[in-house]
């Protein structure tokens, strides 16, 4: 039998007894369009990801590229070094990334490198994504899945986009 504590992690939060919502893609990428949120209230392409490990983010981040004025600070590399610092290795295997937008070919050799075991994104990019210009980057036995909150995540970069307009 689990603990009230151990139940709420294994189901996700609770608020006053009521589930608000389960540990699942779905719940993980929100908390990537959080991050991709705060990149677009700095002025950075809304781009966001976390890292997830054993049910428990343990990196977030977003596009930074205009703030360090790094054409190479995209969110991805931030979460991935982020979760390799904290967890004392450079591999990221056992470990999910959760990104509003398809990794871009630079994006995909790093998580190819760091032996993630899962992708998830949410809105394909037709235009700089690695599915279009380099398919075999990441690892072979990572798994990749996309189209998670697509809309949500493909909606936040147009209204970006059409502001800069």
């Amino acid at each position: 039998m689990y603990n009230q504590f151990d139940y709420r992690l294994l189901l996700g939060k609770r608020k006053h007894d009521t589930m608000i919502e389960p540990f699942d893609d779905e719940y993980y990428m929100k908390r990537a369009l959080r991050e991709a949120e705060q990149a677009f209230a700095e002025g950075e392409i809304p781009v966001g990801a976390v890292v997830v490990c054993q049910n428990k983010i343990i990196s977030r981040g977003h596009n930074l590229t205009e703030t360090l004025n790094d054409v190479t600070a995209h969110a991805e590399m931030q979460v991935i070094t982020a979760a390799a610092n904290l967890l004392g290795g450079k591999y990221l295997t056992g470990c999910t990334l959760y990104i509003t937008l398809e990794p871009c070919t630079m994006c995909a050799g790093a998580l190819g490198w760091s032996q993630i075991s899962r992708i998830v994104y949410g809105a394909a990019d037709e235009k700089r994504g690695f599915l279009k210009f380099a398919p075999l980057a990441l690892h072979p036995k990572t798994e990749i899945r996309g189209g998670i909150l697509q809309n949500e995540c493909a909606l936040l970069m147009k209204r970006f986009f059409e502001q800069r307009r």
